[in-house]
C-alpha cells in the first residue's frame, strides 16, 4: 500500500501520517528529509521529534531519497517520508538539472515495486495564486507534476484540511 497524504502548512498531515503508521502495527521507519539550516527550522523539527515513538528508525535523507526507500522498504515494515516537499526544495536549490531530473525519477521508478506500507507527506501548495518569483514558480511546477505523477502510483491519495482527512483516492 503507497499512500500520498497532501495539505497545507499546520494542515495535520503529518500527524495523520503518523498516525497511519502506528496503525499499520508494522515496524516503522521515519526518512526525515528536513535539513537544519535556521533556528526556526531547528523548532520545527524539534516539534515533529517530540511527538515520533522512540521506537521508531529515524534516517535523515539527502537527494537519495529513492535508494533509501529502496534499501529500507520490506513486508513487515511502514516506510514514513516526511517531507516531500522539502527533498523537493533541497533539490532545487542544491542540485544541478541532471541530478534533479534523475532523483525525482528514480522515486517515480521505485516506488510501484516497494514492499510493505509507504506513506508520502507532501504540502500542496498550488491551490493559490501563481508566485511572482521564478524560483517559487518552478518549484510550485514541480511540485505539481511530481503529485500528479505520485497520485497516479499511490494507492489511497488523502488530502489534509484543519486536521481533517479527505479522502481524494481510496
Amino acid at each position: 500500500m503507497r499512500e500520498l497524504i497532501l495539505g497545507g502548512v499546520r494542515s495535520g498531515k503529518s500527524k495523520l501520517a503518523e498516525q497511519h503508521a502506528l496503525a499499520s502495527n508494522l515496524q516503522v521507519v521515519y526518512i526525515a528529509t528536513a535539513q537544519v539550516r535556521d533556528a526556526e527550522m531547528q523548532a520545527r523539527i524539534d516539534h515533529h521529534r517530540a511527538r515520533r515513538p522512540a521506537s521508531w528508525q529515524i534516517i535523515e535523507a539527502g537527494h537519495n531519497l529513492a535508494e533509501i526507500l529502496q534499501r529500507e522498504a520490506r513486508a513487515d515494515r511502514c516506510i514514513l517520508v516526511d517531507c516531500l516537499t522539502l527533498w523537493l526544495t533541497q533539490l532545487l536549490c542544491d542540485a544541478d538539472e541532471k541530478v534533479l531530473r534523475r532523483e525525482l525519477q528514480a522515486l517515480l521508478d521505485v516506488l510501484p515495486s516497494l514492499s510493505g506500507e509507504i506513506i508520502l507527506v507532501s504540502n500542496e501548495t498550488n491551490m493559490g495564486i501563481v508566485p511572482m518569483g521564478e524560483l517559487s514558480r518552478r518549484y510550485c511546477d514541480e511540485m505539481g507534476r511530481l503529485h500528479q505523477q505520485l497520485g497516479a502510483i499511490c494507492e489511497r491519495v488523502t488530502l489534509t484540511v484543519a486536521g481533517l482527512p479527505l479522502l481524494v483516492k481510496f
